[in-house]
């Protein structure tokens, strides 16, 4: 998938000279965190975010920095903090230089972007002009429409054993002598983990096969050290309840 295909199209926009108030209002009429800004010629210069309204004299969250800091940083970073937190336009709050993507950018891009240089939000440009934007919801509604596609017709109880054993197979934490087993879609698991993380990378492993429906843990964690077992917190359940209904019967 690729950036047009979850961007948002309409994009509500707001100008250099817009008043910090009258942004703040559009974005809460709209239920959004953030805003492109644009410039007199409609160019894209900077984003208008939530966090820039964090560190505001008006609440008294302005920056607190030590008098031998302020000399480590400088001048310019106090004049900066001092215009961030009390500038009255858009354009003296805004973050200058935002980072953009082009239509055909691949969704990994748009992820590693995020990740790397800690947005929420990512322009989508075409020849140097504003034609969508991506944000983190858009993302969440394309992990959202895997549930709509349609149902592998090879789905069938020998599938979906061997798609877990080779999504498993070569993992370094794969459960020691793994057995899966298979039964109208409902996934068994047994075998011995030494780290209880590795339990849930097998579940998900078995629950990310097409046509499971339930997935059961038998899987027995064995503390390296001491040699001591614990079984699966399913298996303890069942063995209590059946200890309790046989002290019943």
């Amino acid at each position: 998938m690729r950036a047009h295909q979850i961007m948002a199209r309409h994009v509500i926009t707001v100008g250099t000279e817009a008043s910090i108030l009258d942004a703040a209002k559009l974005m809460m009429d709209h239920h959004i965190s953030g805003l492109p800004v644009v410039d007199a010629a409609g160019r894209l210069v900077g984003i208008l975010s939530e966090s820039d309204f964090l560190r505001r004299s008006e609440i008294g969250t302005q920056r607190r920095r030590g008098r031998w800091f302020q000399f480590l940083l400088g001048s310019g970073y106090a004049a900066a903090d001092f215009v961030h937190e009390r500038g009255r336009k858009v354009g003296e709050i805004m973050s200058s230089d935002p980072v953009t993507v082009t239509e055909e950018t691949p969704l990994p891009d748009l992820v590693d972007l995020m990740e790397k240089r800690g947005v929420k939000r990512l322009p989508v440009m075409r020849d140097g002009r504003l034609v969508g934007l991506v944000t983190r919801a858009d993302l969440l509604r394309a992990v959202a429409s895997v549930a709509h596609q349609i149902p592998d017709p090879t789905a069938d109880d020998t599938h979906i054993h061997d798609r877990i054993v080779r999504a498993l197979d070569g993992a370094n934490w794969c459960p020691l002598g793994l057995q899966v087993s298979v039964r109208n879609g409902v996934v068994h698991l047994r075998g011995v983990i030494m780290d209880e993380r590795a339990r849930q990378g097998a579940i998900v492993a078995a629950e990310n096969a097409a046509g499971v429906k339930e997935v059961h843990d038998h899987l027995c964690y064995v503390d390296t050290y001491s040699g001591f077992y614990i079984q699966s917190a399913e298996d303890e359940r069942a063995a209590a309840a059946k200890a309790a209904k046989e002290r019943a019967g």
